[in-house]
């Protein structure tokens, strides 16, 4: 049985989403490249910008891949689940929940012992 691509970015406490972007990138062009790059990367960087801004402890991005999805999936250390806030045109933010519900096909929000997991999921489709 040949185990599903996996990897483990685990750059907290990392302020910065560029690294988790980069190798994010890396990973799609090596297992998903029939994944949208654009929603992943957009989904990923509000996934590292929302652990970073809510939570005091650590996060942790996984990415795999499946013959036919990805999964992406941010473990960080608050056990508060997002919330859709009203979108603030001012500059206070409320845009990123509904991108990431938006981009992806399908999320769900798991509290974990120390915390929570948002896993995100893309499916391959078929042409």
């Amino acid at each position: 049985m040949n185990a599903e691509p996996h990897v483990v970015i685990d750059h907290s406490p990392h302020r910065d989403g560029a690294v988790a972007r980069g190798a994010t990138a890396e990973f799609l062009l090596q297992h998903c490249p029939w994944a949208d790059l654009d929603a992943v990367l957009l989904v990923v960087s509000e996934l590292v910008a929302n652990a970073v801004r809510h939570t005091t402890g650590w996060w942790r991005l996984h990415l795999t891949a499946g013959q036919d999805t990805l999964v992406v999936e941010m473990d960080d250390s608050s056990p508060v689940p997002p919330v859709p806030r009203e979108p603030d045109f001012a500059g206070g933010g409320g845009f990123g929940w509904h991108m990431v519900l938006k981009l992806a096909e399908q999320v769900e929000v798991c509290p974990l012992p120390d915390g929570k997991r948002v896993q995100a999921t893309w499916l391959r489709q078929a042409h």
